[in-house]
C-alpha cells in the first residue's frame, strides 16, 4: 500500500521526534558499557568488595541485611525511604515556599537517616557480585555515598541558617541520587543481580521416577534431569532429599556443597537451606529452595513437587 503524504509527514516527524530519546538511550548503554569492560576499576572494587564480605559473616547480621527474614532482598525496599525523602524535599524546596521550609528540612533528615542502612544492605548484596556487576555496582555506590554526603551538608547548612547553600547542596544531592537510582535499576533489571534464579522452575507435580536407588549411596549426591530442570538429590540417614540444585540467590551449584547437620551449604558465598523444606538457614540467600517429596517404589527414587 502507498504512503500517503499525510501518513508520510507523520512518519517522518515521529521519527525525527524520537531520535534524539534513541541517541540518549545509546549513549547511556555506552557508558554503562564501558563502565562494565573497566577493568581499572577492579584495583578498587576488589579489595573493597572482600573487606565488605569480611564485615558481613555473621550469620544474623547477614541474615538481616540480606532480607533472608523477609523472603526477599531488603536494599530495594529500603532505598524508597532516601529516595522518596530526597525527592518530596525538593519539591517542598523549589514550590513549597517559606510554610513549608521546615517539612523539606525533616525530609532531608530523614532521608539522611534511611540512607544509612540502605547503604548497608547494598554493600552486602554487592559484595557478592563479580566482573561486570562489581564494576557498575562500585559507581552505584559511589553515586550514592556521594549523595548522602551532599545532603548531609545540606542539612548542616539548613541548621546554620543557609537555606540558599542548602539548597543548592540538596540539588546537586539529587542529581547524584539519580545517577545512583539508575545503575541500581540497571544491576537489577538489566544484570538481574539478586533476582531469585528458581522464580520460573517448577518440578514434575505427579509422582516421576528419576534414578535407581541403589545409584544414590548414604552421605551421596546426585544431579538428575526433570522436565528441563536439575534437581539435587541427597541420601542423609538412610533418607532421600530433593532441592533444586540451582541456588536462589546466585545460581551457584548446590549439589557441590556440604551437607552439615540436615543443610546444604552453596559453595559459592555460603548461602545454607534446609534439605528439608529447602528453607534458608543463612543468607545471602533470601528465597527458599523448591524442594520435592520423594520416595523409593519399585527400587526407583521417585519425587513430585510439594503439594
Amino acid at each position: 500500500m502507498p504512503i500517503g503524504p499525510v501518513r508520510a509527514a507523520t512518519l517522518i516527524v515521529t521519527t525525527d521526534r524520537e531520535a534524539p530519546k534513541g541517541a540518549a538511550m545509546k549513549f547511556v548503554r555506552d557508558v554503562i558499557g564501558r563502565l562494565e569492560r573497566m577493568e581499572s576499576l577492579d584495583r578498587v572494587a576488589k579489595p573493597l568488595a572482600t573487606a565488605v564480605g569480611r564485615a558481613v559473616r555473621p550469620r544474623v547480621l547477614r541474615n538481616l541485611l540480606s532480607g533472608t527474614y523477609l523472603g526477599h532482598p531488603v536494599h530495594p525496599a529500603l532505598t524508597d525511604v532516601p529516595i522518596g525523602a530526597w525527592t518530596m524535599s525538593a519539591l517542598l524546596d523549589n514550590v513549597g515556599g517559606r510554610n513549608a521550609e521546615r517539612s523539606a528540612d525533616l525530609l532531608v533528615a530523614a532521608g539522611v537517616l534511611g540512607a544509612i542502612p540502605t547503604a548497608a544492605s547494598g554493600l552486602n548484596d554487592w559484595s557478592d557480585t563479580y566482573g561486570p556487576d562489581t564494576r557498575i555496582g562500585l559507581v552505584h555506590a559511589t553515586a550514592n555515598v556521594t549523595a548522602l554526603s551532599l545532603y548531609a551538608a545540606s542539612l548542616a547548612a539548613r541548621a546554620r541558617g543557609n537555606r540558599v547553600g542548602g539548597k543548592r547542596l540538596a540539588q546537586a544531592g539529587l542529581g547524584a541520587l539519580l545517577t545512583g537510582a539508575y545503575l541500581g535499576g540497571h544491576l537489577t533489571f538489566t544484570r538481574g543481580i539478586n533476582v531469585n534464579r528458581n522464580a520460573w522452575t517448577s518440578g514434575p507435580p505427579q509422582w516421576t521416577p528419576v534414578l535407581a536407588d541403589a545409584e544414590l549411596p548414604e552421605a551421596g549426591h546426585r544431579t538428575v534431569h526433570v522436565d528441563g530442570v536439575e534437581i539435587a538429590l541427597f541420601r542423609e540417614d538412610g533418607r532421600v532429599w530433593a532441592i533444586n540444585k540451582t541456588c536462589s540467590h546466585m545460581g551457584g551449584p548446590l549439589d557441590e556443597g556440604d551437607v552439615v547437620d540436615g543443610c546444604v551449604i552453596c559453595p559459592w558465598h555460603g548461602s545454607t537451606f534446609r534439605l528439608d523444606g529447602g528453607g534458608v538457614v543463612r543468607g545471602p540467600a533470601s528465597a527458599p529452595q523448591p524442594s520435592y517429596d520423594t520416595r523409593v517404589f519399585d527400587d526407583r527414587i521417585e519425587i513430585r513437587a510439594v503439594e
